[in-house]
């Protein structure tokens, strides 16, 4: 063997007996070193030579003369009833390719992901400054791009071109009783750029309703764009956004920054994506505010609502003659970011890819926003490289790792990609793991997930061990008896990974460590300039690289599973209880007990138990039926985006996880007003909604089932 060449001499044993007579070694076996003399045959006479070589000849041609005729003579007879007849090329099965088992990636994955490697990756990813755009935003995704490189990866980068909102020449302005407020740093974007001014007593006299009101809300629970969106429908005038004291535990003049867009991606270019130089017609997205929005410090909001420190004040704002103005003077600016993407290629299904994404900005420091994400995917990058090259590691399908830029505006960087690349997307990608915000604190955990990804996260949380105990399995420390009950969340928009399950219909999971105890239980700071990585560690109990390492291992065995196994370990039939969950709750509603969602329910349970048969009856070493079965699988949650609504505007499509008049959910809340009787009400809009919502589903039963020549002719 030299390198990858190899060379090997076969004798026959004709050979081996010349040879054994040229050297003798017939003769006497103890003669080794005796002196070489030639053979008779190199005495010959050129006479002799010539004659032997005539003979061979001769006999050649005779020989092929023979099976010639004897040719000819086979073709013109008939075959035999017995002998085999191909009329068509037989399909080559394609072979499987053989990696390690999964007790030794787990092992490996576990080895190799240390925390010395990620705590060197913190210290080079923290940032003071690194805001969309900026050139420390550059900056780190250059360094990340440099370590994708490194690893031997595939790399390239996605360009955009997006409007944003950055605060003024001069900074936004609160009066209160003609007195200055104050001034603040924080700002939140695509907030309505306006002037506001409101008199209690006119309120007062109205009863102090919401209307032309100045509305003064705590942050937290919702998120910004959720306050603001409903402020406005309830037809206010302004919404400032405080830190109550009880929520948080920061200084009393530390600004906060949001935004609130009520969607994700370009509020500018809803639906399509933001490239240079692209003409589109002006276009914005219908989750943008109608009134202007603002955040204020502790000491702000204290001043308004009284003298004293806000933990003591009484909740109740306005007098006679009260006047309060907001000033929001935001500036919309053009900025390039990029995202930076690389790419392990798969063995078998290299076109069959999963990404895993975290956020690479922060405005200020953004520790545990952004940094602990970005030191997670290079870290995680790095192993399972280290894997192929070293170990045997031959993962069937590919894995991208994404550094999203302009994630603190609303998920803008991976929007962008999503809406630039949707048709491809929903053909080939199978999953996205975010790691953004993936620690805030150290006794919970809490999780979002499609459903399809549930049973995988749980098997996970059984094979890693807690970070506050080693003696027990993650699911042992913070799952129990009600696992779904106590570990899982709604996925909104707060989840960076909201538009990829709701708006591209890829099965999706996010994740967090944070903390409820009592010591712990005030809101982490993001969005401050307080997320810092000391702040991170007080709110970890000092324990940030050990929750670090653990989260790299869930995310690192569900991605090994997810492209080592030779079918996608997606469980379709979980999406049937969430199905019947509206089933039940609409048929409470309605008169008749048979409704067409009851049939689609139906055929979607009888595809997803087809499936789950047609698995358990196939050979899972034949690669091309695993192929199917995974494609089947795949078609699964992006047939439960309404084919029926514009992404323009309503970008989050998922009937049964998406927001809008088209989900199910909105068909339940319809059902009740016209219930009700509100004016709200259409009956005939909602007949046409729950058609339409009913065939979504049918529409996915049916890309479940398989081929069209499998299922049944009635529609």
């Amino acid at each position: 063997m030299e390198g990858d060449n190899s060379h090997v001499e076969m004798k026959l044993s004709s050979d081996m007996d010349d040879e054994v007579e040229a050297n003798g070694v017939g003769e006497n076996t103890n003669q080794h070193n005796r002196p070489y003399y030639p053979s008779k045959l190199n005495q010959r006479s050129p006479k002799t030579v010539c004659g032997c070589v005539i003979g061979i000849l001769i006999l050649f041609i005779i020989g092929y003369l023979i099976g010639y005729l004897c040719n000819r003579s086979t073709d013109k007879t008939e075959i035999k009833s017995d002998c085999p007849v191909f009329n068509e090329i037989t399909p080559v099965r394609a072979e499987p390719v053989y990696s390690l088992d999964w007790s030794d990636l787990r092992a490996l994955l576990k080895k190799k992901l240390t925390t010395n490697n990620i705590n060197s990756n913190l210290k080079e990813f923290s940032s003071a400054s690194h805001q969309a755009g900026s050139t420390g935003d550059e900056a780190l995704a250059n360094k990340i791009m440099g370590k994708f490189k490194t690893f031997g990866m595939s790399t390239w980068t996605d360009e955009h071109y997006v409007k944003i909102h950055e605060p003024g020449s001069s900074n936004n302005l609160v009066l209160f009783r003609g007195n200055v407020v104050g001034t603040t740093e924080g700002y939140l974007a695509y907030s309505a750029l306006k002037t506001v001014q409101v008199n209690f007593k006119r309120l007062q006299e109205l009863n102090v309703d919401i209307n032309g009101k100045v509305v003064l809300v705590r942050a937290g629970l919702l998120s910004f764009a959720e306050k603001v969106s409903n402020a406005a429908s309830m037809n206010a005038s302004a919404v400032l956004i405080y830190p109550d004291p009880v929520n948080y535990n920061i200084k009393e003049d530390t600004a906060l920054f949001g935004h609130v867009h009520l969607g994700t991606g370009d509020p500018y270019t809803p639906g399509f994506p933001s490239f240079n130089h692209t003409q589109f017609p002006p276009a914005q997205s219908s989750g943008l505010p109608s009134i202007p929005a603002q955040t204020i410090t502790i000491r702000q909001a204290t001043e308004i609502m009284s003298d004293g420190m806000l933990r003591d004040t009484m909740y109740k704002l306005g007098d006679d003659g009260d006047v309060i103005t907001v000033e929001v003077k935001n500036v919309l600016i053009q900025k390039k970011i990029h995202n930076v993407f690389g790419v392990i290629k798969g063995y078998m299904d290299k076109d069959r890819y999963m990404v895993i994404g975290a956020q690479r900005d922060a405005w200020g420091p953004g520790y545990a926003r952004s940094t602990v994400g970005s030191s997670l995917l290079v870290e995680l990058a790095r192993t399972i490289t280290d894997m192929i090259k070293n170990d045997g590691f031959k993962p069937k399908r590919s894995i991208i790792f994404a550094s999203w830029s302009a994630g603190e505006f609303g998920s803008v960087g991976a929007t962008e990609w999503l809406e630039g690349y949707l048709t491809s997307l929903n053909l080939k990608m199978f999953s996205y793991v975010s790691l953004d915000e993936v620690i805030s604190g150290f006794d919970t955990f809490k999780a979002a997930a499609s459903p399809l990804l549930y049973e995988l996260l749980e098997n996970t949380m059984k094979q890693v061990s807690s970070p506050v105990d080693a003696t027990k399995s993650l699911h042992e420390q913070f799952a129990g008896s009600s696992w779904e009950k106590s570990v899982m969340e709604p996925m909104g928009l707060s989840h960076s990974a909201y538009p990829f399950q709701t708006f591209s219909g890829i099965p999706s999971l996010s994740f967090r460590f944070t903390s409820v105890s009592a010591d712990f239980s005030k809101a982490y700071p993001f969005g401050t300039i307080e997320d810092t990585d000391q702040n991170l560690e007080r709110y970890t109990s000092y324990n940030t690289l050990k929750l670090a390492k653990t989260a790299g291992e869930v995310v690192g065995l569900v991605t090994l599973r997810l492209v080592h196994d030779h079918l996608l370990k997606l469980n379709v039939a979980k999406y049937t209880s969430v199905i019947r969950n509206y089933v039940s709750q609409i048929r409470s509603k309605v008169e008749s007990r048979q409704t067409w969602l009851l049939s689609a329910q139906g055929s979607y349970d009888r595809a997803a138990s087809a499936l789950v048969s047609a698995i358990r009856n196939s050979d899972l070493d034949d690669m091309e039926q695993c192929r199917i079965i995974n494609n089947r699988i795949m078609r699964v949650e992006g047939s439960f985006l309404s084919p029926y609504v514009s992404p323009r505007e309503s970008l989050f499509r998922h009937i049964l996880l998406g927001s809008g008049s088209h989900t199910l959910a909105a068909l339940v809340n319809h059902l009740e007003a016209i219930k009700a009787g509100l004016e709200s009400a259409d009956i005939d809009q909602f007949k046409n909604q729950f058609a339409l919502a009913t065939w979504t589903i049918q529409g996915c039963a049916n890309a479940l089932a398989g081929e069209v020549w499998d299922m049944d002719n009635e529609i």
